[in-house]
């Protein structure tokens, strides 16, 4: 008897209209081409090597099926790459619709201006960091939903390879530096990938330090990304109820705050000479 595999496909959000046209289109697709084979569902499942349940859940728009579900559908089914090819509209619909959202500004924006003040920002985080983050949450999440913003998270992170390479700033509190998310090696490593994110030519990275002054940055974290057009939008914890904002008048007021904070923590070459330092004491 087949055995659902761990991770095999992520539930579908209701609240996301798109996604569940998308998987319950896949879905009837998979089931009619099945009954058409005269294969009863667990069979299928035997057959595809997934358990009987992930086929009626996958079937119904339930599931959104991983690539190698598919691939191997196409297969047994003899579909000759149809249900393969669905793997192209699946793929868009398989993270969160807000991330989704979010990475779409991410990936269009010509300039990114980051301030996070509580953690370690989500497009620096490591895989591991990234996890012990979402395992430590109340009430938990299951493993299946840590799986899939881990993975959401990391999908966001292509915005480093894009072509041409948008420009971005990160500033930092010097504090979540310090916390060992996860244990030493996984601290280790992510301070390794905050020098090497660091490093290149499009990202410049700096570290608030914890014993300076007051600044505008306290209230929350603070986000702006800007656009080919001309257009700008940004976001901030301490204003606008934390709402996503696009007016000239209040972009106005991050961007004065976001220069502020950048202009009062260390900069780029002394931050990674800070992190390097905390690399040297792990």
């Amino acid at each position: 008897m087949a055995v659902e595999r761990d991770g095999s496909g992520w539930e579908v959000d209701p609240d996301d209209e798109w996604g569940v046209a998308v998987i319950t289109t896949v879905g009837r697709q998979l089931k009619l081409r099945r009954e058409a084979a005269g294969m009863r569902a667990g069979d299928f499942g035997v057959a595809v090597g997934y358990g009987e349940d992930l086929v009626y859940k996958v079937e119904g728009g339930k599931r959104i099926p991983r690539q190698e579900y598919l691939d191997r559908a196409d297969e047994v089914l003899d579909a000759g790459g149809l249900l393969s090819a669905a793997w192209e509209d699946v793929k868009k619909v398989r993270y969160p619709k807000k991330v989704r959202e979010l990475g779409k500004l991410e990936g269009t924006a010509v300039e990114i201006g980051i301030y996070e003040c509580n953690s370690i920002h989500g497009l620096l985080q490591t895989p591991q960091h990234a996890r012990a983050l979402m395992e430590a949450a109340q009430p938990p999440y299951s493993a299946d939903d840590v799986q899939r913003m881990v993975a959401a998270r990391l999908a966001r992170q292509s915005v480093f390879e894009r072509e041409p390479a948008p420009s971005i700033h990160f500033v930092l509190e010097e504090a979540p530096l310090r916390r060992p998310v996860g244990g030493t090696m996984v601290w280790q490593q992510q301070l390794e990938r905050l020098v090497e994110v660091g490093s290149l030519n499009h990202v410049s990275l700096q570290v608030m330090p914890t014993n300076t002054d007051a600044h505008p940055g306290v209230d929350g974290k603070i986000e702006l990304l800007k656009f080919p057009d001309g257009t700008a939008v940004g976001r901030s914890d301490g204003a606008f109820n934390g709402r996503p904002t696009a007016e000239p008048r209040d972009l106005r007021i991050l961007e004065l705050r976001y220069g502020t904070i950048r202009a009062q923590a260390l900069p780029p070459r002394a931050s990674l000479a800070f992190i390097e330092k905390l690399l040297g004491e792990t």
